[in-house]
Order: structure tokens, then sequence, then C-alpha cells
């Protein structure tokens, strides 16, 4: 599979047209005119952003419990993480009719009453309000049970395709970025390498004549090159090159690898940026070369950074 991005956006159309009495026609491939009777046009739409782990939304008409569990079965097997949203709209014919619910508004009609009675409220109800309520019309029309679940399902394959599509076409240009990314972090890499023994040469000088500045000319002269010797050792910033060149290799194989690589270089990027910052707080204070290594490690924190702010949109 190859890297994807979590950003992403599908639609799909379709109808059920009841042809006769308990039966629906198949759904089309585009969605055609709904203004005849019986027409029961839907449209199907995944939108997908970033998210850490796989956080399914549903916008559905009421009633579509086995639908929903069927949408998030398919969405489970095809994608691995982000926020999508999935949301079926309905669009009936222009001679649709509509049936009223009557256990229902009768129900409500009821309970306001008795409230109302309750609490001495002198009130009616609002014949509006009732029939904004979820389900308080019904369709005379209707589909069968199962009709229109199994049309959405036919179209919704093809609507994640087109989705994964455009993941994939936004996880390409972030890939390229990256690579762009990791090739400015190893230049900067190699800068601070081609800078690095004259510091230490100029840390181990500096530091001799400041010892011997005030310790005076009665230390041993030996012990004291030994502890020079020591403290510009663990100034060395070898180790911190060594783990970013490896950590740069690393990431550009996980790239190579592709499929849901997003995770990973994020905890990559956030090693990377931690040698950075003790490369920065060894060579921290000193003049000449070392001002150079210092303005390499900005350039390292920054295409970290950068990096981070893309990886962390994929998949």
């Amino acid at each position: 599979m190859p890297i994807r991005s979590m950003t992403g956006f599908a639609q799909g159309k379709g109808e059920l047209t009841s042809q006769a009495e308990g039966s629906v026609s198949p759904p089309p491939s585009v969605l055609a005119s709904s203004q005849g009777n019986g027409h029961l046009a839907f449209s199907l739409s995944l939108k997908s952003v970033n998210h850490r782990f796989l956080d399914l939304h549903f916008r559905l008409p009421s009633g579509s419990d086995s639908l929903e569990m069927q949408l998030r079965r398919l969405l489970k097997e095809k994608i691995a993480r982000g926020h999508v949203e999935v949301t079926l709209s309905l669009e009936r014919g222009n001679n649709e009719t509509f049936a009223l619910n009557r256990p229902l508004v009768s129900a409500y009609i009821a309970a306001f009453r008795a409230a109302a009675g309750e609490f001495s409220v002198p009130a009616e109800p609002d014949l509006n309000t009732i029939l904004r309520i979820p389900g308080a019309l019904d369709s005379a029309r209707d589909p069968e049970d199962g009709a229109l679940e199994s049309a959405v399902m036919a179209r919704a394959g093809d609507v994640l395709d087109r989705l994964n599509q455009m993941r994939e076409q936004e996880g390409r240009g972030i890939e390229r970025e990256l690579r762009q990314r990791m090739e400015h972090l190893g230049e900067a890499v190699k800068i601070v390498q081609t800078h690095r023994r004259t510091v230490l040469q100029n840390y181990m000088e500096r530091l001799q004549s400041r010892l011997q500045e005030l310790l005076g000319a009665t230390t041993d002269r030996e012990r004291l090159l030994q502890e020079a010797a020591l403290l510009v050792d663990r100034s060395d910033i070898q180790e911190e090159i060594v783990r970013l060149e490896n950590h740069v290799q690393h990431f550009l194989g996980l790239l190579d690898e592709n499929g849901e690589v997003g995770k990973k270089l994020d905890f990559l990027l956030q090693e990377m940026n931690r040698e950075a910052n003790t490369l920065l707080s060894k060579t921290s204070g000193l003049a000449g070369d070392a001002l150079k290594i210092t303005e390499a490690g900005l350039v390292m924190k920054a295409e970290i950074e950068k990096s981070r702010e893309q990886v962390q949109n994929l998949e």
C-alpha cells in the first residue's frame, strides 16, 4: 500500500425507482433526475482529516443502524487512521407523499399536555415543532426493507476507493517534501561534521588557558591536561552527528517501505529533535567556527519541525 495522507473527500450518488409495488430498480452509477413519482435519490459522502487513530462519525437517516454497521466494517478494512465523516442524505421526488406517524405524534402531544397540566402552564403543542421530530412523517413510498441499504453499499466501495485515491495523491506530495527535508537535514549534519575538529581544538586551548590562569603555575600540568581532555570529550558532538545520520537513513528507509508509516516517522523525528537539542547545548557559548555549528543546528531544528507538520498528516 502506498503512503497516504489522512486528508481527502469523495462523494457518490445513486437512486432507487419504484417500478411496481414492492420492487426497486438497481441504482445507476450516476444520479438521474428525481422528479418522477417514486424516486428516492441518495448522496453518500466521505470526508477525512488527520487523527491519531481511526475515528468514524456517521450522519445517517434514522433507522440506519444496520447500514452503519456495514459501512463501519468496510471503512475499517480500507482505512487505518484518520477522522472520517460519513454522510448519507436522501432526496425524494417532487410527487412524493408522506404519512403521519400517529403513535409518535399522539404520544408527544399527550406528554406535552400532561407536563403543562402538572405545572399549570397554559400552553398548547406547536404543530410545526411536532412535525420536525425525527420520524413524525414517514414516506408513503419508502423502499422495501434492505433496498436502500443494498443500493448504498453498492456505491460505498467506489466512493471509498476514490477517497483513498485522493489520499494517496496527497501522500505522494508529502513524501516528496519529506525527502527534500531529509536532504537539507543531511547537508546540515555534514556542515557540523566539517567544523567539529576545529571547535574541539579551540575549546581545549581556551579551557587550558583559563584553568592555568585560575589555578596558577603550581598546578600539576599533566593533571590539568587530563581534566581538560575529559571536559572536551564530554563536549564532543560526534555521537550526536552519528545518530542524526543514522536517523536520516532510517527515515528514508521507512519512506521506501510505504504503507502505514506515519507514527513511526513521527517518533523518529522526535529522536532527531532530541539529538539536535543536545548538539546545540554542547556548542553553546563558543565563538568562531562554533557559530557555524549553531547555525547548522538551527537549520536542523527547522527542517525537523517542518517535517513533523507533514508527517502528522500521514496515515
